[in-house]
């Protein structure tokens, strides 16, 4: 073999060897579009900028991500995300299990009220067996799952008065996320639960047209929920919801195995800061945004654990109507995690 014959053989190899990188490069959008429910000013949001940034950083940006709030990518009604995450009308998403739970109703799990009593419950729970049983049921519904992360406990807010027990919420016309357990929990708890999406929520608090809302406290603060009638606040902790920081199949399998493991432990590490920052101010060891509520002139309430047990009774019905709508062997292995969590 001459020269030119070898020097052909070497760009032939050479040429084989990059084809499958670049025709793989070739298909990687220029863009790719992130779904979140509210703005990138709450840990949710931060949590997906992240994620964002720490993937672009680490692929030399072949995978650049762009951030859509307000679950602007489906005229902001979130109960249809995971539907659009699942055909491809977008790309990835830190998403809410209350949200999603329309499509997987084994994500119900979370919003049973009154199942997490602390943070050592919602750790068991994602961290242990059942955290990979959702994402193993997640992932067979067409979405690939990486990581959890946190909105926080739900807590309740109104203009009218102060919520001590059940009875306090008679008649109160208040906002609740698009799921039936929602609509269960508060009309046993003789409210008037009336479902609207949370953009839709924030002027209709405004008008008075709702009285109330239920919603993590950085969801208060940040909305400034204060500024528009939201004077009560009770801390019940009756249900938290975690989220989910996932990818659509076909967007993943176009990607190289070697970024896929980068965007993975992007996600893990994201979710990671993401509860921290959550968890901020709101934990019993750290109540300092509690604190800056009460500095808003907002009445806050605490439950004795009396007040709190009459909440658990009188929605105990609803809990064991959806434990055999959510699958009873999942709430059995929940609540035997939880009852064995580390506290």
């Amino acid at each position: 073999m001459n020269i030119r014959s070898l020097l052909a053989a070497a760009l032939c190899t050479a040429a084989l060897a990059i084809a499958p990188q670049g025709a793989m490069a070739q298909n990687y959008k220029s863009e790719y579009k992130l779904s979140i429910v509210v703005g990138t000013q709450f840990p949710w949001g931060q949590g997906a900028e992240i994620w964002s940034r720490l993937v672009r950083e680490r692929t030399d940006g072949r995978i650049n991500i762009k951030i859509y709030p307000g679950t602007s990518l489906v005229q902001g009604d979130q109960t249809r995300e995971f539907t659009a995450i699942r055909q491809g009308v977008i790309d990835m998403a830190v998403g809410s299990t209350i949200n999603w739970s329309p499509q997987v109703r084994q994500l119900n799990l979370f919003s049973l009220p009154f199942l997490m009593p602390d943070y050592a419950a919602i750790d068991a729970l994602i961290d242990g067996e059942v955290g990979k049983e959702l994402f193993k049921i997640v992932e067979k519904a067409g979405v690939v799952p990486l990581a959890w992360g946190e909105n926080g406990y739900r807590q309740l807010s109104n203009s009218r008065h102060d919520i001590r027990s059940p009875q306090d919420m008679k008649g109160l016309k208040l906002r609740v996320v698009g799921s039936p357990l929602y609509i269960d929990t508060f009309t046993a708890l003789g409210a008037n639960p009336t479902q609207m999406s949370w953009a839709d929520a924030q002027p209709a608090l405004a008008s008075g047209a709702v009285d109330g809302q239920e919603n993590p406290l950085s969801i208060y603060t940040g909305s400034k929920l204060y500024t528009v009638g939201q004077k009560y606040l009770t801390l019940w902790n009756y249900v938290a919801d975690p989220l989910i920081f996932v990818v659509n199949r076909d967007v993943w399998n176009s990607w190289t195995e070697k970024d896929r493991e980068i965007v993975h432990q992007a996600a893990l590490e994201a979710a990671k800061q993401e509860i921290v920052i959550a968890r901020k101010g709101v934990t019993p060891e750290d109540s300092s945004l509690l604190d800056e509520i009460r500095g808003h002139g907002v009445t806050v309430t605490s439950l004795d654990k009396a007040q709190h047990d009459a909440f658990v009774a009188i929605t105990k019905p609803v809990y064991d109507k959806w434990k055999k709508q959510i699958g009873e062997d999942l709430v059995n292995k929940a609540e035997k995690a939880i009852a064995a969590r580390r506290q």
